[in-house]
């Protein structure tokens, strides 16, 4: 019986060589090493700019009061930037990371 020598060999059904190269590179094209790797890093950058924008709006500035106000890191932001000045640093910061996230598809460092 005959053994399947590599993935290529099971989607074109055997080790004959015909449409061997074909499927490797269809294979190649649709399945990556690094896809969810990058599938993680898309959904996370979606994110931080979804989150980041609702930052500018004032029922978000006013939904985010006690967070910041009993945040241990975060506490003195009322006093420095007012609520609204506090709500756009958060966004900016989280566009920033997003940035950074998307900037790391090139650069992984």
């Amino acid at each position: 019986m005959n053994q399947f020598i590599n993935k290529a060999d099971v989607i074109t059904g055997g080790s004959n060589g015909i449409g061997r190269e074909a499927a490797r590179e269809l294979m190649n094209f649709f399945i990556k090493e690094d896809l969810d790797y990058h599938l993680i890093r898309v959904s996370m950058v979606i994110i931080f700019l979804f989150f980041g924008y609702q930052k500018w709006f004032e029922y978000e500035a006013q939904v985010l009061i006690p967070y910041i106000s009993n945040g241990p890191l975060i506490f003195w932001m009322y006093p420095v930037f007012g609520i609204r000045g506090a709500s756009r640093f958060l966004g900016c910061s989280e566009w920033l990371f997003g940035t950074l996230l998307f900037l790391g598809f090139w650069n992984k460092k």
